[in-house]
């Protein structure tokens, strides 16, 4: 036996204990990143998923793994383009042309003889047409007053010239009715709205010009547009929708409501409840109110409210492929359910009075489904996954709203496409570059949008509304 002194012992026993502490803490430092380096794998995968442009809340620009797209739609089995049962659509010839050509032979193909003594065959054996532009002039209206002098009373009478001409020349209603249409309509900046004037219309006009009769074409549809926002107030279904774009170098805000047959835009620099406020100050307390999961949204007073499925679809369909959510999955397939028994169902399945529950088997065991796996445990789920069944939790009255009301639609689709002009717009034009002109977009485009909604053609309504007097 090895016999060693006691000071050296206790050296030794405190070099122990300190490698064993050493030990413990680079275990727990490793264990640590190793933790760490499984979340971020997490949240890379998200990214990849979740993070790109086929979402509405995404631009291009941030797009992060795009290739790694997801279609929501299942395939069908079709082939691509039209389909069989499909009908065709083409150009039909007028029944009688503004105009006539008549191509007559004046020799024979065969011989060479002079064919020009011969009279013509009534018979026409062949007969095609064209459909041509004729070159574009501008009239130069000029509006004249005479004078008369009464022969009863010697009153010297003047002709009255139209209010609307207040100088000695000025532009008409359907130039600025074209103007508002290549804005609004096709979203062409100003220079090349002024360029474009010039070269097919061969009219002078400036840039300032343009913006002028965009201004006065904007006065003259405000009633059009209180008219649409008092409407939709009243109205049984509404969906709301908002997107981010550049007003005035700032971070703003278009929002939209509307329904099958009304559109009505607003401009602000507030994506929060304050804006929703301003123009639906009660809500909508006679509406399904569609929407997506927005707070500001989801606090709007409405009598029933809808969330957007499609939404909740790209969330789940992220976190299934992203992290192998076996919940989301089940989800997932529930909403897709319901959504597929919607379309079997007609008007006549849905009870009268709206305030009723749909009395079918199908659905109740849709609803029963649904609280079932929101009321599984999910506090072994991945944050986001957790958030996603908290916030259905929240909001269960408004998820299965659609199969109870006819016309209700599953998804924010209609939103979304009467708010897209907006990026589009922007894409064309850049950014709008005073909050005035963003108003005057808004005001503009939801009186077309309307006008389109109800059949009518886009330049027509314009039209109408550059001859409607100034409020």
């Amino acid at each position: 036996m090895i016999s060693i002194p006691l000071s050296e012992y206790n050296e030794l026993k405190t070099l122990n204990v300190s490698l064993s502490e050493k030990v413990n803490s680079q275990a727990a430092t490793i264990a640590s990143l190793i933790e760490e380096v499984n979340t971020l794998k997490e949240r890379i995968n998200l990214l990849n998923n979740g993070r790109n442009s086929n979402t509405s809340s995404t631009p291009p620009s941030h797009d992060i793994g795009r290739s790694n797209k997801k279609n929501l739609r299942i395939k069908s089995g079709r082939k691509t383009g039209g389909q069989d049962e499909h009908p065709g659509y083409y150009l039909e010839a007028k029944e009688i042309p503004d105009e006539i050509i008549d191509y007559i032979p004046d020799y024979c193909s065969n011989c060479g003889t002079d064919l020009q003594p011969v009279n013509s065959e009534i018979d026409i054996k062949d007969s095609k047409q064209e459909v041509v532009i004729p070159p574009i002039q501008a009239l130069y209206v000029a509006h004249r007053s005479h004078l008369k002098t009464c022969p009863h009373c010697n009153t010297i009478c003047k002709g009255a010239i139209p209010e609307r001409l207040k100088g000695p020349i000025q532009y008409g209603s359907s130039v600025s009715a074209a103007v508002a249409y290549f804005s609004v309509v096709q979203y062409i900046p100003y220079k090349r709205i002024a360029t474009m004037i010039g070269d097919i219309f061969h009219i002078p006009i400036s840039q300032g010009t343009v913006d002028n009769m965009l201004e006065r074409s904007m006065e003259k549809a405000k009633p059009v547009y209180s008219i649409i926002q008092n409407r939709i107030g009243q109205s049984k279904i509404v969906g709301g929708d908002e997107t981010g774009c550049r007003i005035a170098n700032k971070k703003g805000w278009f929002f939209t409501w509307q329904n099958s047959t009304l559109t009505f835009i607003a401009s602000s620099f507030s994506r929060g409840y304050e804006t929703i406020e301003k123009y639906f100050k009660e809500g909508f307390p006679k509406s399904v109110y569609i929407s997506d999961c927005l707070p500001a949204q989801l606090k709007t007073p409405a009598l029933y409210h809808q969330l957007c499925i499609v939404h909740l679809l790209r969330e789940l369909t992220n976190f299934d492929d992203a992290l192998s959510c076996h919940w989301s999955k089940e989800m997932k397939q529930l909403l897709q359910e319901a959504i597929h028994l919607k379309h079997q169902f007609k008007e006549e399945d849905y009870p009268k009075d709206s305030t009723d529950k749909l009395p079918n088997a199908t659905v109740i065991d849709l609803e029963n489904r649904l609280d079932i796996l929101l009321a599984s445990d999910y506090s072994n789920r991945h944050q986001k996954v957790q958030a996603f069944t908290k916030r259905l939790i929240k909001n269960r009255d408004s998820i299965f709203t659609f199969l109870h009301h006819f016309n209700v639609a599953a998804d924010n689709n209609g939103s979304e496409r009467a708010i897209r002009n907006v990026k589009v717009k922007t894409k064309v034009s850049g950014q709008f570059r005073t909050a005035e002109g963003a108003e005057r977009f808004a005001i503009l485009r939801s009186v077309i949008d309307t006008a389109i909604k109800n059949g009518q053609n886009a330049y027509k309504a314009i039209v109408a509304i550059e001859n409607m007097a100034p409020s």
